[in-house]
């Protein structure tokens, strides 16, 4: 049990890479967190965190129900939409001859770790848990939560196909770690307010989730070119989408400052400068196209380089965002 638990812990950390044969040794769980990329699940889980505080700070409700049931239907979905990814990918053979997805995490169905038909099941049970916190969610917060699910839906299934296809997966990213998770946890945690100051500021994270899409669609340009998956990168360049995430990313810090500026939330925000040093340094990686090899040093999960960089940049950034919002909340409610 003890090895089971290490391996979770270190699935929601990294993405591991397993062989056939470890996969075999695997409990369920461990298998489903490999399935689902779980080490990403950190920006979902923030995004509902964060909907859940300012719910608090802006309205002074905090439904817990509520937001256990907006995490996890979060997160359930977050995984659904990954493994339909997946299959996607399969079915249109986008994952053969050694696609980026074989390579940096296993892609257990174009690897034949299971069946097509255990891997329809994975995506049912997930897409059964997200429903049923999303249900739950419906029948206590009434009909606008019907309007978040329609949403979410549409873009879990669509996601991948089309809109991957056409360069709208990018934008896609920062509707739905912004305004739809920030924004549909925010109303739901306080029984059914709103304010349109947590629309900017749950755009002003979403930029972070949106930068790692981006750095991974940079990462394996020439080979999406290759097989017609024009995302964003594809149609703006590969220098242009490199130098467009450092734009963003500075964009971050400005709108960060127009949230203190603007009494929006409160000075311990400003801890999200704390970043700096660590943006200098992936901004360096940006500033240059993407070597042949694999660097022997530096937070690499190659072929992905781009990506892995933007994400432990983001992680960054990210908990220090939350950082702010929860020291702001404190300032605003305790003095």
């Amino acid at each position: 049990m003890a090895s089971n638990i290490s391996f979770w812990v270190k699935s929601l950390r990294v993405i591991p890479q397993v062989s056939k044969d470890e996969w075999l040794t695997l409990d369920t769980i461990s298998r489903w967190l490999v399935a689902t990329r779980s080490a990403v699940f950190i920006m979902t889980a923030i995004s509902s965190v964060l909907g859940g505080i300012l719910a608090y700070y802006y309205t002074g409700a905090f439904d817990f129900v509520n937001f256990l049931l907006c995490l996890a239907g979060l997160v359930f979905a977050h995984a659904a939409n990954n493994l339909i990814n997946d299959l996607v990918d399969f079915n249109k053979g986008i994952d053969r001859d050694n696609y980026y997805r074989t390579l940096y995490g296993p892609q257990i169905i174009e690897r034949g770790y299971t069946s097509v038909k255990t891997f329809y099941l994975y995506i049912a049970v997930t897409l059964f848990l997200a429903l049923a916190c999303g249900t739950a969610l419906l029948f206590r917060g009434g009909t606008t939560v019907l309007y978040f699910m329609i949403a979410g839906i549409f873009f879990l299934v669509f996601y991948t196909w089309p809109l991957k296809y056409i360069g709208l997966g990018e934008l896609t990213v920062v509707f739905v770690w912004g305004p739809l998770m920030i924004g549909g946890a925010f109303y739901v945690v306080s029984g059914g307010q709103w304010n349109w100051d947590v629309v900017f500021l749950s755009l002003v994270y979403a930029i972070g989730p949106t930068s790692v899409i981006f750095g991974k669609h940079i990462d394996k340009l020439d080979k999406d070119k290759e097989k017609r998956v024009h995302t964003l990168p594809v149609i703006i360049g590969e220098r242009t989408a490199r130098y467009t995430v450092l734009v963003v990313w500075l964009l971050q810090y400005i709108a960060t400052g127009i949230l203190v500026l603007e009494n929006i939330l409160g000075y311990a925000m400003l801890l999200v400068l704390l970043a700096i040093p660590s943006f200098i340094k992936t901004a360096g990686v940006f500033f240059s196209p993407k070597p042949a090899d694999r660097p022997k040093k530096g937070a690499v999960t190659w072929p992905l380089y781009f990506a892995s960089y933007a994400f432990v940049y983001n992680r960054r950034f990210s908990l220090l965002f939350l950082t702010g919002v929860i020291l702001s909340l404190v300032q605003e409610r305790v003095f």
